[in-house]
């Protein structure tokens, strides 16, 4: 049987499923190449010796790999998870037995059990946070305001949680500075695009085996990940309709050959529908209302509350499970609606979240940022901060050496002329 370190606090499915984690774990580090080189500099120069690192995010191969990173460049790590039903159990299990990371984390874990493992992991009395949503640092700084007094920066993985960062920013209730992860180019440019647009493509066709040639597919948001599952769902030979609120976005998705249209509008001809907009009540009652029999609907924002699933449940007579991660509301005029991953992230839900090789890029800024807040936490802010040029620009060029592409260098001729103003015409 199975054993687990007596030193490593955890709650995880099954020790059992510790096996097949190893073994996905490893898959997912043969695609990590960056992530792979700055591990080496880590255990070489030990950078995070003695720092408590308290993360919460997605509990996948991915993020196991960033989190040996973290510990094997010294720090003490505590991961729980950003969401009830992105965890792998089995990856959650070779954290704990093989590599002695303490894991708070269980797929499917009810809301009560979601914050408990977010308190355990506070509970590490961290220097620094690491959160995909803010739900950590939330809780940090309404409910445990104790463990404040030891953090000295933190991380944000996406777009949800920095908005919410920046909000407590500027109300100055902000209480440690935080590296925005999100926005570092080699990761929303990438991770948001490609990374969203594939495993949410992948994640609804997992639930539902629907073919999506020849539907009408609706994507709430135009922003990199509704780029992204845009351009992926026409790949798949649907026709997308976009909906947004931004005048500039839209008009762009107009530009890029998408119908455009009203949530209202799209409502009536849309098959599959899918938010992505880091907002609440993107699919509301009256949308639902308007939607034709059958309608499948999916959320790859961060939180459920894109779509009004309180009212989508009072709107019902009865619901029941068809398929694993699909649910089905039987409206009370008779019309079906489906639900796809209790309108959680249909990408972590119903499938694995982005490749490995481009969380690579997520998760070397990841690794850098946390180097960097460790450096300079005492001169910085509490404010959000973008991640530091040459470190985006550091993790692309080791992108492109490990895919074997090189690049041209500006000659000291083309630099001066960047860079003056006197030579023109």
């Amino acid at each position: 049987m199975a054993t687990i370190p007596t030193q490593v606090r955890n709650d995880v499915k099954s020790i059992e499923f510790a096996d097949m984690g190893k073994k996905r774990i490893d898959w997912a580090n043969q695609s990590m190449k960056v992530l792979q080189i700055i591990r080496k500099e880590f255990i070489k120069n030990q950078p995070l010796r003695g720092i408590r690192i308290s993360a919460c995010l997605h509990v996948t191969a991915e993020t196991a790999n960033l989190a040996i990173t973290l510990r094997d460049g010294g720090a003490d790590v505590v991961l729980c998870a950003s969401n009830p039903l992105s965890t792998q159990d089995d990856v959650a299990a070779s954290l704990v037995r093989d590599h002695g990371i303490s894991v708070f984390a269980i797929k499917g874990e009810d809301n009560d059990t979601y914050y408990s493992h977010i308190l355990a992991a506070i509970d590490h009395k961290p220097h620094i946070t690491m959160d995909d949503g803010a739900d950590l640092v939330t809780i940090l700084h309404t409910k445990r305001q104790d463990a404040l007094s030891g953090v000295i920066g933190g991380t944000e993985e996406t777009t949800t949680g920095v908005i919410r960062l920046r909000a407590m920013a500027k109300e100055g209730v902000l209480k440690f500075p935080i590296v925005a992860v999100n926005d570092a180019d080699t990761k929303h440019l990438f991770d948001n695009r490609y990374g969203t647009g594939q495993s949410t493509i992948d994640g609804i066709i997992r639930a539902t085996n629907f073919l999506l040639a020849g539907s009408k597919f609706v994507i709430a948001g135009y922003g990199w990940c509704g780029r992204g599952l845009a351009s992926r769902a026409r790949g798949n030979g649907a026709e997308v309709i976009i909906t947004e609120i931004d005048p500039t976005k839209a008009l762009e998705a107009v530009m890029d050959g998408f119908r455009v249209m009203s949530m209202h509008d799209a409502a009536k001809v849309g098959d599959v529908f899918c938010t992505v907009t880091g907002n609440k009540n993107v699919i509301n009652k009256d949308h639902i209302e308007a939607m034709k029999d059958g309608a499948i609907i999916s959320n790859s924002g961060h939180f459920n509350c894109e779509i009004d699933i309180p009212a989508l449940e009072k709107m019902s007579s009865s619901k029941r499970t068809t398929r694993t991660s699909v649910e089905e509301y039987s409206l009370k005029d008779g019309r079906k609606i489906n639900l796809l991953g209790e309108g959680r992230l249909i990408n972590l839900a119903a499938a694995e979240g982005h490749p490995p090789s481009v969380m690579d890029m997520s998760f070397a800024d990841q690794a850098l940022s946390v180097d960097y807040m460790v450096k300079n936490a005492k001169t910085l802010e509490k404010r959000v901060y973008k991640v530091p040029d040459d470190l985006d620009k550091r993790v692309a060029k080791l992108k492109l050496e490990s895919m074997g592409i090189k690049i041209d260098k500006l000659s000291p001729e083309q630099e001066e002329y960047l860079a003056g103003w006197s030579e023109g015409t």
